[in-house]
């Protein structure tokens, strides 16, 4: 498999090395750090950074990536789209479900200096009620207990406990996924994991972690939006090869990276990275602007028949909805990193959204809600509050949210909080009793905001408008309100 983006890649593979292990290879790993590390190599040419590519729950692209020696295409879909490349930075691909013995003896291989993970805010296995690993979880339980570890957590963890006591040298770990501190917060799982093994393992591990491993915070954005049957025939036509890893992607692609590494690491600065002292502003501004007006859309867009993102933005009153909750309530409270322009990041963010070639469905960028719209809309709504500020358009994708909860069944509902979301609601669901329905809910809304008032009023608000007015009643409301 050859095409012109990444030839030169092509013809110094038998150069690569393996050094970076990444934990969770979807398309979003594939069309953006697969994309920086070979760019980095290209560049500097240090050609020691060939990922093994690690896949979590399913065996999908393990499978996808053996028969095609790693080898995978990038489609760039938009204004500014490169030509179809062939991407060959990944050396070798794991189901770690079936084969996690060989994922914790990759980590532990003296030849791999850094671990990078996407593994969405699900694979961490976090206690919401404490912030820190869920020692609960049956399958953090059983890789505690010594099984073959399945968890991601749990495999850095072995890994690390394999590298100390063969002396295999220091390592970084590099969280790439949309978490607030997300390096922060993997150390801590980490050592959390270390600290709930026996004190013969934990106190030897937990010293050796503290002098040989850092976690770096990051802040990762690209939109790749779920391959179609369409895509990979388009790839084929284009290419004369069946890629079934093929992924889509928007031109756009940025990575900013604390520089915090242990050891050796690839120059990805020479690929466009950025590494700041100051990535929480990057990574506030990117949640509380990007991710809370993709939420916004998202759920504005189910309850009003818009399959993907580019329909949602493309109804200007929702795209009015987004740009007053950018602009009124977020950027407000919102404290941006030198040399970021609000304003035209804001822009910026709402023409990305509206490329319609990345099909980027509101039911997937959805998913999950109860475990995002903390980070990407609550913390404004606090911010707003606190200030003496009504969060009138955050407050109406909260309460989208909340409609899109009550409305959907608990077995449809792609959610982890699914059956306790579910159990709070009503049996007659109407503005006035879902809403303080779901305010109870402790593993979403803290106790001020369940108790404020005037949230509840904002949310009971709109959800009543949601509910039995529709699109146009959503329109009339967000543009003459």
């Amino acid at each position: 498999m050859a095409a012109g983006g990444s030839q030169q890649a092509l013809l110094q593979r038998d150069k690569l090395q393996p050094g970076i292990v990444h934990l969770g290879l979807g398309a979003f790993a594939r069309a953006h750090t697969a994309v920086f590390t070979e760019n980095a190599m290209l560049a500097s040419g240090d050609f020691g950074w060939g990922i093994t590519g690690v896949t979590q729950r399913s065996d999908t692209v393990a499978r996808q990536l053996t028969p095609q020696d790693g080898l995978f295409t990038v489609t760039e879909r938009g204004d500014g789209a490169a030509p179809l490349r062939v991407v060959s930075s990944i050396v070798e691909a794991i189901s770690g479900r079936d084969d996690p013995g060989t994922v914790v003896d990759r980590i532990a291989d003296p030849a791999t200096s850094v671990v990078t993970l996407t593994i969405t805010e699900k694979g961490y296995r976090i206690d919401p009620r404490t912030g820190t690993l869920n020692t609960g979880d049956d399958q953090v339980r059983a890789d505690l207990a010594g099984q073959p570890p399945q968890t991601a957590i749990g495999q850095i963890a072995r890994g690390l406990q394999q590298r100390a006591r063969t002396d295999a040298g220091p390592l970084t770990v590099v969280s790439c996924d949309n978490l607030p501190g997300n390096g922060e917060l993997t150390r801590t799982l980490v050592h959390a994991f270390a600290a709930a093994l026996p004190a013969a393992e934990a106190e030897p591990l937990l010293s050796w972690l503290e002098a040989n491993v850092t976690f770096p915070n990051t802040m990762v954005d690209r939109m790749v939006p779920a391959t179609t049957a369409a895509d990979l025939d388009a790839v084929e036509r284009e290419l004369g090869l069946r890629d079934e890893a093929a992924v889509v992607a928007e031109p756009f692609l940025q990575w900013v990276i604390e520089d915090n590494f242990a050891s050796r690491r690839p120059r990805w600065e020479d690929a466009g990275a950025l590494f700041s002292s100051d990535v929480a502003a990057w990574e506030d501004a990117k949640l509380r602007l990007l991710n809370a007006s993709h939420s916004m859309l998202a759920y504005l867009g189910l309850a009003t028949g818009k399959s993907t993102i580019s329909d949602a933005v493309g109804e200007p009153a929702f795209r009015t909805a987004c740009s007053r909750m950018m602009a009124e309530d977020a950027l407000p409270t919102i404290t941006l990193p030198a040399g970021l322009d609000g304003a035209a990041y804001c822009a910026q963010v709402l023409t990305r959204f509206a490329n319609p070639a990345l099909g980027h469905t509101t039911a997937k960028v959805g998913s999950d809600g109860s475990q995002k719209i903390g980070l990407r809309l609550l913390t404004t709504v606090r911010g707003s509050l606190n200030a003496g500020r009504e969060p009138r358009w955050a407050a109406l994708a909260v309460a989208a949210w909340m409609h899109h909860v009550a409305s959907t069944p608990a077995a449809e509902l792609n959610d982890p909080l699914a059956p306790e979301l579910h159990a709070a609601l009503p049996a007659r669901r109407t503005a006035a009793t879902v809403v303080p329905a779901l305010l109870g809910c402790r593993s979403v809304f803290d106790g001020g905001l369940a108790t404020h008032q005037g949230f509840a009023d904002l949310l009971i608000h709109w959800y009543r408008i949601i509910d039995t007015h529709g699109l146009d009643g959503l329109g009339n409301e967000i543009n003459h309100g």
